[in-house]
């Protein structure tokens, strides 16, 4: 993952959720699985790392459109990278395309692993066998449908209907091209490692579009890079 220097400068969470990074747009400090790692490019250009696996010096910013925004106003990838880097007017969109293909190449994965059942009908269906790893709404279903899906999880699972996944972060259209079926409106994801890491990418979505400020700055956080020997804080 990334550097040699951004191995040796991670510190673990002690509250298990691994190396910790601060955010260069909003001083927080976080999980990386909640950041966006950039490098520069051969020809200077500023790309964006989603798997945290490019070569070079890197920074992080908060995995949300907001906090890629501000980095962008204050200049602040030039800075961590040291770097005369070019940054494409048109990031924010840029990156939340890129989530889009890996939430529907994750979704595609799922699906030819016999993890997705699509149709009302099959949805409800699957919801009483279970085991259930979430269920899947496009993003321009009707809301009497989701309320529908929505009362099916309380009569399998009472109260712990609450713990189940549901994510809205792909439209019909997406779905219909992750999934290569017809007008797909809601589907259920059985439980199993490709639908987990289905609900994880269009969950990075979701949160991506998330117009919620981020955290305000951590005193302690004294570095975004990937440089070695500095110090970082959890933010409280």
């Amino acid at each position: 993952m990334g550097s040699r220097a951004e191995q040796a400068s991670a510190i673990d969470d002690p509250e298990g959720d691994g190396p910790l990074r601060t955010c260069v747009a909003t001083r927080t400090v976080r999980p990386i699985d909640e950041l966006i790692r950039f490098v520069v490019a051969p020809d200077d250009t500023l790309a964006p790392d989603l798997r945290h696996k490019l070569p070079g010096r890197g920074v992080w910013v908060t995995a949300s459109r907001q906090a890629v925004a501000e980095a962008m106003r204050k200049k602040a990838f030039a800075r961590g990278l040291k770097a005369a880097v070019k940054v494409s007017a048109t990031l924010p969109d840029d990156i939340e395309a890129l989530l889009r293909r890996a939430a529907r190449e994750a979704a595609s994965l799922a699906n030819k692993a016999g993890l997705v059942v699509t149709g009302f009908s099959k949805v409800e269906a699957a919801i009483g066998r279970g085991p259930l790893a979430g269920v899947v709404h496009a993003a321009d279903a009707a809301p009497d449908g989701v309320r529908k899906v929505g009362q099916a999880l309380r009569r399998r699972f009472g109260d712990a209907a609450e713990a189940i996944p549901v994510i809205a972060a792909l439209d019909s259209a997406d779905l219909d091209l992750a999934l290569g079926r017809s007008h797909v409106i809601h589907a259920a994801l059985l439980d199993g490692p490709a639908s987990r890491a289905a609900i994880a990418r269009m969950r990075a979505l979701e949160r991506y579009r998330d117009p919620s400020p981020p955290l305000v700055a951590d005193a302690g956080a004294t570095s975004a890079t990937d440089d070695p020997g500095t110090r970082r804080t959890r933010a409280e």
